[in-house]
């Protein structure tokens, strides 16, 4: 089931959280901290109408048990199990996430909920976990491998690989309960996720696991009831569909696709079609062949344009006839007279930066098509790589021979601009932000880079910091040392102080020069 198509339910899920993800670099505007109260309500009532869906499974689990007590008894206990850990720890969750706002209000009102003093308070005490914390890492792993524990030994890998992501209290890289950083450096995933935050957007992670708990619940309760394999071996619920060497052909060629359902054996043969090609009617043995799996075509590719095959195709099920519908497109092209040049992250090639390309002409194996400019580089196939030098644009020239022997080049030229300013950061945090002294000290001084379509790693070798009234020190390194946490206890409540003349680097460019990193302005809470 996890490794299945998503529900569209999964896919909003996926792209709210992409998008909770992207927010938390910006600074944290009352129209921001609003974007999370909506998403935050929105999972809730996705989470209310799945819980309803659930109970529909389950239900339906039980009768199957109670008919057939052999095959679905096992199953179904498995099923109770799973979900009576599930309800515990959402439970849990909920009971959090009221006590989060239990102070507040209007627990409505996102706009106030940008201190993050709450779950620092009650998670973490200094460097170490405070057994609330200890508490909520304990009720992810109880959850986690109970599921697993709960599941048959035997046929739900998957599943099981599916839960250990869900609920991973790591990053995949190490199994040490710990997060790497944009800096590089391994930071506790507890930490990570929630130490810093504003209150709604811990809020709204904490109803994202809600949401996992219960996708993971439906996909236990949908895999226990085989509703996969029940759809997939009724003809009545196949679709048709077109199997090609290529998605599109030149005009005069011979069109070599299939028109094939899922079941793809022998029996899946059909015994006869009716079948027409943008209305005209198509002949067994001249247009088409009945084969097993579908239907081999033997039409001509036509003229450029898009092309449509309608009808029928009948299988035999139980004895009798059942009709499968048939309506599928291709499309036919011209020859191509010019290269084609693209960019794949943008119009622009960055210095300083290995610029991904594709460079490629249709018809025209990409071993023989030939690409020159200053800095470009062949990865494999169609992939390049540009390292733009000095100037302010580059030209790129691709050549090559169609196979009628008529030659192709094409010239596209590209703007060469520098790596923008980066923004100092503390916490992930950028501009004037706010927190408490102890979290100052323990804080990570970081650089990144704004709205910029390409993931560079920068890393931060030393950087400047001020009190006022107390002497600059100068810190090496990425952490506030022990003269720079001395001055910063001689500040007051409401204070700010300074982080500035950051010094950044590329970690795989360290020859690039960055301009100069924005300052960081931080006031203290206490």
């Amino acid at each position: 089931m996890a490794s299945g198509k998503q529900t569209p339910r999964q896919k909003m899920i996926n792209l709210m959280y992409l998008i909770f993800i992207a927010m938390l670099a910006l600074n944290m505007s009352k129209e921001v901290l609003a974007a999370f109260g909506l998403m935050n309500e929105k999972l809730e009532t996705s989470n209310t109408n799945m819980d309803s869906n659930n109970s529909s499974f389950m239900a339906s689990l039980e009768t199957k048990a109670s008919e057939n007590e052999e095959e679905y008894g096992e199953l179904y206990q498995n099923a109770q199990e799973i979900k009576q850990l599930s309800d515990s720890y959402y439970s849990y969750l909920e009971g959090l996430k009221k006590e989060m706002t239990a102070d507040l209000e209007d627990p409505k009102d996102y706009v106030v909920m940008d201190k993050s003093d709450y779950l620092d308070q009650k998670f973490f005490q200094g460097d170490n976990l405070a057994p609330e914390g200890k508490e909520f890492m304990e009720q992810i792993n109880k959850y986690r491998e109970g599921v697993k524990n709960a599941l048959p030994a035997e046929g739900f890998q998957s599943l099981k690989s599916a839960v250990d992501a869900r609920f991973a209290t790591n990053d995949g890289k190490k199994d040490d309960g710990k997060v790497e950083t944009r800096d590089g450096t391994r930071q506790d995933w507890i930490n990570y996720h929630y130490e810093g935050f504003p209150l709604v957007a811990s809020l709204t992670k904490l109803t994202q696991l809600q949401a996992d708990i219960k996708t993971t619940e439906q996909e236990v309760l949908k895999t226990l009831l085989e509703g996969e394999l029940t759809e997939a071996v009724s003809l009545t619920n196949f679709a048709s569909a077109l199997d090609a060497p290529k998605s599109a052909y030149y005009s005069g060629e011979k069109y070599t696709g299939k028109i094939i359902v899922s079941k793809t054996d022998k029996t899946s043969t059909p015994v006869k079609a009716e079948l027409t090609l943008d209305g005209r009617p198509l002949t067994e043995g001249e247009d088409y062949e009945l084969e097993a799996g579908g239907i081999k075509m033997l039409i001509s590719a036509g003229s450029p344009g898009d092309h449509t095959i309608k009808g029928t195709m009948t299988y035999m099920q139980d004895g009798k006839e059942v009709p499968v519908e048939v309506n599928n497109t291709f499309a036919t092209i011209s020859m191509p007279n010019a290269a084609v040049i693209s960019a794949d992250k943008m119009n622009v090639v960055y210095r300083g930066v290995a610029n991904p390309m594709t460079i490629s002409i249709p018809g025209i194996p990409d071993n023989k098509v030939r690409a020159s400019a200053p800095g470009l580089t062949r990865r494999s196939g169609s992939q390049y790589i540009m390292n733009p030098g000095t100037g302010r644009s580059v030209t790129i020239t691709a050549s090559g021979t169609l196979p009628d022997g008529k030659p192709v080049s094409s010239k596209n030229e590209f703007r060469i601009k520098d790596i923008p300013r980066p923004s100092g950061t503390v916490r992930g945090e950028s501009g004037s932000i706010k927190m408490p002294k102890n979290n100052l000290e323990i804080a990570t001084v970081s650089a990144m880079l704004e709205d910029f379509d390409f993931d560079l790693n920068l890393a931060v070798s030393q950087f400047k910091f001020k009190v006022p009234g107390q002497p600059t020190v100068v810190v090496n390194g990425n952490k506030l040392d022990n003269r720079a946490k001395s001055v910063l206890r001689r500040a007051g409540r409401g204070e700010s102080v300074q982080i500035f003349d950051i010094q950044a680097y590329i970690t795989n460019n360290k020859s690039y020069k960055l301009k100069k990193v924005s300052p960081v302005v931080v006031e203290l809470t206490n």
